[in-house]
């Protein structure tokens, strides 16, 4: 908004966005093809930024999202999407460096913990890829709040550092929808200024109920 884009954010909670200027509220579901039709009717771009919590049930959330998203922008003409991934979905992805992260931490949270996660991301990147559209797949590694933007880095498929900042994970798609510098594509975004409590971001990001 700041940057002059008129935003229809879309949430399923009622009253959690309410309107102003240049802000318009939209209650839906992601996976309800209907809902997102509506929303996505008259826009010029998805940015998609959705997320779910470890679980050991399986997820459908990401791809069925993905479906809907890519079949409202087909029917309405949309052809610009950015789709937030995850670094475990570049196969090669290894830290430079980061041993402990690379030989206990990524076994044991991201691909044991967070295996029915990462499973339906995979998914929903083949869903995207398939597309027409011009898509880029926004890959951030471990993700933690920091109130705002820093020097972070963009890569190519997947940038080499442990960690990514809300904040930076943001402002590289609101870059990347202008620059567009990785159009049918994946884009790594890492941050490297700033670095979180790695118990605590476990525990916020995995374990902790909200």
């Amino acid at each position: 908004m700041a940057a002059g884009h008129e935003v229809v954010a879309v949430t399923r909670r009622p009253g959690s966005l309410p309107a102003r200027p240049g802000l318009t509220p939209a209650v839906a579901d992601a996976t309800d093809p209907q809902a997102v039709d509506a929303a996505v009717e008259g826009t010029d771009a998805v940015l998609s930024a959705l997320g779910a919590r470890f679980s050991k049930q399986p997820i459908t959330l990401y791809s069925r999202s993905a479906t809907a998203i890519t079949e409202a922008m087909a029917h309405h003409g949309v052809r610009r999407l950015l789709v937030i991934s995850s670094s475990i979905a570049d196969p090669g992805w290894r830290p430079t460096g980061a041993h402990f992260f690379n030989h206990v931490l990524d076994p044991l949270v991201n691909r044991r913990l967070g295996r029915t996660l990462h499973a339906d991301m995979g998914r929903m990147e083949g869903i995207v890829r398939r597309t027409a559209l011009d898509w880029t797949l926004v890959r951030p590694s471990g993700l933690f709040e920091h109130p705002a933007v820093t020097d972070y880095r963009t890569a190519p498929s997947s940038a080499d550092g442990v960690f990514t900042a809300r904040s930076d994970l943001a402002a590289s798609m609101l870059r990347e929808l202008e620059e567009r510098r990785h159009v049918r594509t994946a884009m790594g975004v890492i941050t490297t200024a700033v670095k979180p409590n790695i118990a605590k971001l476990i525990w916020n990001e995995g374990v902790k109920k909200k």
